[in-house]
């Protein structure tokens, strides 16, 4: 049998069948439209939701869903019409522009996350007034603008004066030249040199992600610590009035319900970080391996690394808004026209439950949604007030 050349071979790995390529687009669409309306509704909740205008810890979420909405609006289309028609149509100018915003909305969105690990650190494991004196809304204002400069810093600057092409622009032609060599199609080729490979992980993943990792273990041992402390409290409790028996937890259930706590703790914390590993640490580990060997990654595993972290823009407002009872309130609010059932859903304050131990106020979810150093999933939302 006679071989097919090597140009018309590396051709037809780029090309799709109408099939698959129908049902790609279908695919890419659903993930850039629920990111765009996820992360919109992120925005146009703030905007009318007046309680949550009041926290500044919310203007790290909404500042997140912005740099969310752009990569759903700006960067995934693009990398979608290149994905199903196999060829870059916008010229090699453009091609550096969108590779740049690329890295700087992926970036800005990597950041945000770290914020808002820190800022849930100081407001758990920190007493509120230290919260208070360290996150001022100047403070605020600068680790946001924080993540936007130091996202463009690693973009911009060094893509557009190609410092990530020093070295290797022969290997650069090279696949320029193995993409089109047998057609009039153009494609949009990122290569990066080793440094810049090194430099711009690490400031882009490697750090953040460590950042949020010892933040969260802090927050999961604080809220075991309350946990503990509760179980202290009913203990107390129960010894210290007199009542039937069968009105108190045994041991056995108080360790239960210590345990389910702890569980819930766990699971959130895992969810959070989880998603946020499995999205884009196969990335960022294929781009610091690559140049070490010779640029040997397939293309077809680049660009199911690059779509499972925009996926992560997508996921962003789930986890962090969606799991907040302030924000599912306004969410009611915004799709049901502004109901004001939903507005007066409950009294913000603090609730004492039938049953409850003097000395303890159980935080309803009214309560939790005032209070900015408690937005958070309820697991780490706990205080004990003095009776």
């Amino acid at each position: 049998c006679d071989e097919l050349p090597v140009d018309d071979v590396v051709n037809m790995e780029h090309v799709l069948n109408s099939l698959e390529r129908v049902i790609l687009t279908i695919f890419l669409s659903i993930i850039i439209i629920m990111t765009v309306l996820g992360n919109l509704l992120v925005m146009v909740a703030l905007c009318k939701d007046r309680h949550l205008r009041k926290k500044k810890t919310n203007y790290f979420i909404v500042s997140l869903a912005f740099a969310d909405l752009l990569v759903a609006v700006v960067v995934m289309p693009f990398a979608a019409i290149e994905l199903t028609t196999g060829q870059w149509r916008y010229g090699e100018i453009f091609c550096l522009v969108r590779t740049s915003l690329d890295v700087f909305l992926t970036t800005a969105s990597i950041l945000h996350l770290c914020c808002i690990a820190l800022d849930r650190y100081y407001a758990i494991c920190c007493q509120p007034l230290v919260y208070r004196t360290k996150m001022t809304p100047v403070r605020v204002a600068l680790m946001l603008g924080g993540c936007w400069v130091i996202a463009s810093f690693i973009s911009f600057l060094p893509i557009m004066q190609s410092w990530h092409a020093i070295g290797i622009e022969d290997i650069i032609e090279e696949r320029k030249f193995s993409s089109s060599s047998s057609s009039n199609k153009t494609s949009c080729v990122f290569v990066v040199n080793r440094p810049h490979a090194l430099i711009c992980s690490a400031v882009a993943f490697y750090v953040p992600l460590g950042l949020m990792v010892l933040a969260y273990q802090r927050i999961y041992i604080t809220a075991m610590g309350h946990a503990r402390q509760i179980g202290t409290l009913q203990r107390a409790g129960s010894a210290h009035y007199s009542a039937p028996p069968h009105h108190y937890l045994s041991s056995e259930q108080q360790g239960s319900s210590r345990m389910r706590i702890e569980t819930k703790a766990a699971k959130t914390l895992a969810v959070i970080m989880g998603c946020f590993c499995l999205c884009w640490a196969p990335f960022f580990i294929t781009n610091v391996v690559d140049p070490f060997i010779h640029y040997s990654v397939p293309w077809q595993m680049w660009t199911a690394w690059l779509w499972l972290g925009y996926i992560n823009s997508g996921l962003n407002p789930f986890l962090y808004a969606f799991l907040n009872r302030a924000f599912r309130r306004a969410f009611l609010m915004v799709l049901c026209c502004g109901g004001e059932r939903y507005v007066h859903q409950g009294s913000y304050g603090p609730t004492r439950h039938p049953g409850s131990i003097p000395g303890c106020i159980t935080i309803g979810s009214d309560w939790d949604s005032r209070k900015a150093a408690h937005n958070w999933p309820s697991v780490f939302r706990v205080r004990v007030w003095p009776g």
